[in-house]
C-alpha cells in the first residue's frame, strides 16, 4: 500500500525515541528560522525599563493636572521625557552587557537611526505649538509621533516593538478628535498605561 512504508519507519522511529527524518528537518529549518530572524533584530528592548517608563508617566500626569499654567504643565511632561529617556536607556545599556549584544552597531543603530527623526521633529513641533497657543493638540501629536519613531525604529527589534507603536499612533489619532480637557487621560493611558501593558509582555516573552 502507497505510505505503508513511511508509516512502518514513523512506528519504528517512535518506538526508538527518535524523530522521523522529515519531521527533524522541519524542526532544524525552524530554528534556522528563529535563529535568522532574532539575529536581524534588536532584541536588547527593556520591558522592565518600560514598565518604569509607564510608572513615571502615570506619575507626571497626577502632577500635571494640578498645575495651573501652560509652562508648569508643559514642563512637567517634559521632566518626565528626560527621566524616562534615561530610566530606558540604562535599562537598555544594561540588558545589552547582560546578552552581549551590540548597542550602535547591526540592528541597534538602524534602530536608533529609524526612532530619532520622529523624535527630533516631536520636540521641533512641541515648541512651535507650544508658543503658538495649541497646546491643546501637543497630547495627539506626542502620541503620533512617538508612535511612528517607535514602529520605525520597531521594525529592526522583536515583533511586538511595532505593534506597541501602531497602538500609540491609533490612541493619538483618537486623540485629535476628543475634547482637548482628555489630553491628560490620554498621556496617562498612552505613555503610562501602555508603557505598563507592553513592557509587561516584552519582559515575560524576552526577558529583562
Amino acid at each position: 500500500m502507497p505510505g505503508a512504508p513511511h508509516a512502518a519507519s514513523d512506528r519504528a522511529a517512535a518506538e526508538s525515541g527518535t524523530l522521523p527524518l522529515h519531521d527533524r528537518a522541519f524542526d532544524n529549518l525552524q530554528f534556522i528560522r528563529d535563529t535568522m530572524e532574532r539575529a536581524g533584530a534588536f532584541t536588547a528592548i527593556s520591558g522592565q525599563g518600560m514598565v518604569a517608563m509607564g510608572a513615571i508617566a502615570l506619575i507626571a500626569a497626577a502632577i500635571a493636572a494640578r498645575q495651573q499654567s501652560r509652562g508648569a504643565w508643559l514642563a512637567t511632561w517634559l521632566a518626565a521625557a528626560v527621566l524616562s529617556a534615561s530610566v530606558s536607556s540604562l535599562a537598555i545599556t544594561r540588558k545589552a552587557r547582560a546578552a552581549r549584544t551590540p548597542l550602535l552597531s547591526g540592528p541597534g543603530r538602524k534602530l536608533a537611526l529609524g526612532f530619532a527623526p520622529p523624535m527630533a521633529v516631536g520636540a521641533l513641533l512641541t515648541w512651535a505649538l507650544y508658543h503658538a497657543g495649541l497646546d491643546s493638540v501637543l497630547p495627539a501629536v506626542w502620541l503620533l509621533l512617538y508612535g511612528t519613531a517607535v514602529v520605525c525604529g520597531g521594525t529592526f527589534s522583536v515583533r511586538i516593538v511595532p505593534v506597541m507603536g501602531l497602538c500609540f499612533m491609533v490612541l493619538g489619532a483618537m486623540a485629535l478628535a476628543a475634547p482637548p480637557a482628555w489630553g491628560g487621560m490620554e498621556l496617562a493611558a498612552g505613555f503610562g498605561a501602555g508603557h505598563v501593558l507592553f513592557g509587561a509582555a516584552i519582559a515575560r516573552r524576552y526577558g529583562g
